[in-house]
């Protein structure tokens, strides 16, 4: 069979046969097909090309049709088309070349520029003409057609069943299908209460990390399925702990769309399926499966998910509480701009909004220091939470018992699974025929392991109960004394031995979130949010560089050169203005001599220095007073003092105070002469 279109310059060129099927399945079910495509050599044999001429290109077999990127044979066949190498295109059908056409129709393009023919079961069209173009295009459209109509009934189809939650998915461990299709928990309760451990662990420690970390220091194991779908237990790790968290199969939900296919890249790799955040998802049936948790805790714990997440740019979370000075860390919100803002360490810890900085290479909106908003944010803390702090510490101490009970019951049932595998071991020993060394040597080696491992829990559990016997539960009269104290949580908060990341904890447990913004050189204006939704407003004053940067700096200068011209002294200048609530420039309250001083100096004014810049108190020595009098040399009596080794009275402002008597004097001799090696002047007595 021949063709008036082929002409002796397509057969001086070569003949390529293109075989494709779509899937690895139809390459070898379907051989009819491969069969018919390979007999294309006959069909360029009745064109006019001899055997030598006749190419066949099959490195496409098992590779969809849908895109060109991916196809290596294909691009080998419009590369040689393009170099005028190839006379005709021979395919069963134009859909084995493209199903797409962004990639039929530049074929078309280059085969027509080339003057080269395209072949198919039906016939021999020219693309460089307009009929061979018309039929080609029409195919070619027909082809992409069929390609999102078989696709779309596909997907109907499963979209239909996943809308009533029948589609049938991979469980997690903790749940299985039965013959009838009825998911149903696993039998084994230890599987079970491993994952009920997994969510009250997290919804105590609030982090997948510190999940993971008490479950490893417990030497607690996780189940998971293999790649046959059998239940292993397996060391914990984050990532195990996140999936088992994530899953919404625990809270009893079908759901259908957690993750996105993204388009296929240029360079031809494969596309990546990206995660759908929570409340996105496509389909969600409630109630489809047995649950472990319900769904407002398992949304909970979504929430506490996505908030530790550090990514202040695009998803806004306020991270892990960490051990950094800045104690509102990843909950702080520009007043400006609105945007998130960021802790800057480098010269003092700082709340900076750089976020349009960032995208724009704009100035920054805001910095403020973090020391003074920490500190007003604080106070507000502790009086709002000092009446609930004994309900909150009974049920801290309730679910801390809670918790111990469950991981220690956990302990028991993985021993118990243990002594289980160990008395297997055994049987299976004992079992084999004493003559099969080979056989026998290895069931003992799997028996003594079994044994070791089993004893190592032993141990493991018998350690941790004595270190549980040595820290047993408060009495209830030792309970009754806690309660009666109340009101601690100020000095627990102020104690050293708690972590900055515990003290952010606490915060986070009733602030949403900090807006700050600066309404003046020397104030900012803070918005704590609270989780019920309240809000408080306060203005911090803030530490600024000079005088002028204060709100109410000329009127203190005034006020100085006022008192000055009054006669007043600088100290109690100071004290005045301090009383009256003016600050200097580098304190929050209060107002320094040295301020004071500066200002009358500024404006040339001097005034005669007192005398005596401390008040007499009767019958008591100053420092000073008991050098001049003893002969003692001063640095040996101010190391004394500041040892602790010489005791006296002091006062608010930092002075020592010396009982003028002659049996504290005698004293001070003595120690000065090494008689005695400790003086406690404080009520008249000595050692």
């Amino acid at each position: 069979m021949s063709s008036e279109l082929v002409t002796s310059t397509h057969l001086t060129r070569h003949a390529v046969i293109y075989v494709r099927q779509s899937t690895p399945h139809q390459v070898i079910s379907n051989q009819e097909s491969l069969r018919l495509q390979y007999a294309l050599q006959e069909r360029a044999r009745e064109l006019g090309w001899h055997e030598a001429n006749i190419d066949i290109i099959d490195s496409d077999l098992g590779l969809s049709g849908a895109a060109g990127s991916h196809r290596q044979g294909f691009k080998d066949l419009v590369a040689r088309v393009a170099l005028g190498e190839v006379g005709l295109i021979l395919s069963i059908e134009v859909t084995r070349l493209a199903r797409n056409c962004s990639d039929w129709y530049p074929l078309l393009d280059v085969c027509a520029h080339r003057d080269c023919l395209i072949a198919d079961r039906d016939g021999v069209y020219d693309p460089s003409s307009a009929n061979g173009r018309l039929l080609l295009g029409l195919k070619g459209t027909i082809s992409e057609l069929e390609l999102h109509t078989i696709r779309g009934r596909l997907t109907a189809g499963l979209l239909a069943k996943a809308e009533r939650g029948e589609l049938a998915q991979l469980l997690p461990a903790g749940l299985l299908r039965d013959p009838t299709g009825v998911v149903t928990k696993d039998p084994n309760r230890e599987v079970q209460e491993r994952i009920g451990l997994v969510f009250s662990a997290f919804l105590q420690m609030r982090t997948a990390v510190k999940t993971t970390r008490l479950m490893t220091e417990r030497g607690l194991m996780l189940p998971r399925r293999n790649r046959f779908g059998d239940i292993c237990w397996r060391q914990p790790t984050t990532a195990a702990v996140t999936n088992i968290l994530k899953n919404p199969a625990y809270a009893g939900a079908f759901v259908y769309g957690r993750t996105r296919q993204q388009p296929p890249t240029a360079s031809g790799r494969p596309p990546l399926k990206t995660p759908v955040p929570f409340g996105a998802w496509r389909t969600v049936v409630r109630g489809k499966y047995p649950a472990y948790i319900d769904w407002d805790t398992f949304a909970k714990i979504q929430a506490m998910l996505s908030d530790n997440r550090a990514d202040y740019q695009r998803v806004k979370g306020r991270g892990i509480p960490r051990d950094g000075a800045a104690l509102l860390h990843g909950i702080t919100w520009c007043g400006e701009c609105g945007h998130k803002m960021m802790v800057r360490y480098k010269g003092g810890s700082q709340y900076v909004c750089n976020h349009l900085h960032r995208q724009f290479n704009v100035p920054e909106c805001q910095c403020l220091r973090a020391g003074p908003i920490d500190a007003a944010v604080a106070q507000a803390f502790l009086s709002a939470v000092a009446p609930a702090e004994i309900e909150a510490w009974n049920l801290a101490r309730k679910s801390e018992r809670q918790a111990t009970a469950a991981l220690r019951h956990a302990e028991e049932q993985q021993i118990e699974r243990l002594r289980y595998e160990a008395a297997l071991a055994e049987r299976q020993f004992h079992r084999v025929d004493p003559d099969n060394r080979l056989v026998a040597a290895e069931l003992e080696r799997r028996w003594e392991a079994a044994l070791l491992t089993l004893r190592q829990a032993e141990d493991d559990l018998a350690r941790r109960t004595t270190q549980a016997e040595e820290h047993r539960p408060i009495s209830p009269r030792l309970h009754t004394k806690i309660v009666a104290l109340g009101q601690r949580l100020p000095e627990i908060w102020a104690n050293p031995a708690l972590r900055r990341s515990q003290r952010k904890a606490l915060l986070r447990c009733l602030i949403d979130k900090i807006i700050l913004h600066r309404c003046a050189r020397d104030q900012a204006a803070v918005r704590i949010v609270w989780r019920g939704g309240a809000i408080t407003e306060l203005t911090v004053p803030m530490p600024v560089p000079t005088l002028r940067a204060l709100s109410r700096g000329g009127e203190m200068e005034t006020r100085v050169l006022e008192l000055v011209r009054a006669g007043v002294y600088d100290d109690e200048i100071a004290q005045i203005l301090t009383a009256e609530e003016y600050r200097s420039p580098g304190l929050q309250n209060g107002v320094l001599v040295n301020t004071v001083r500066g200002i009358r100096r500024r404006h040339g004014i001097t005034v005669a220095r007192r005398q005596t810049r401390w008040p007499v108190v009767p019958g008591c020595l100053t420092v000073t007073q008991v050098v001049e009098r003893l002969g003692v040399p001063r640095k040996w009596l101010c190391e004394r003092l500041r040892r602790g080794i010489l005791q006296t009275m002091r006062e608010a402002s930092g002075r020592h105070l010396i009982p003028d008597t002659a049996d504290a004097l005698e004293a001070i001799r003595a120690l000065r002469a090494g008689n005695i090696h400790q003086l406690d002047l404080r009520e008249h007595r000595h050692d």
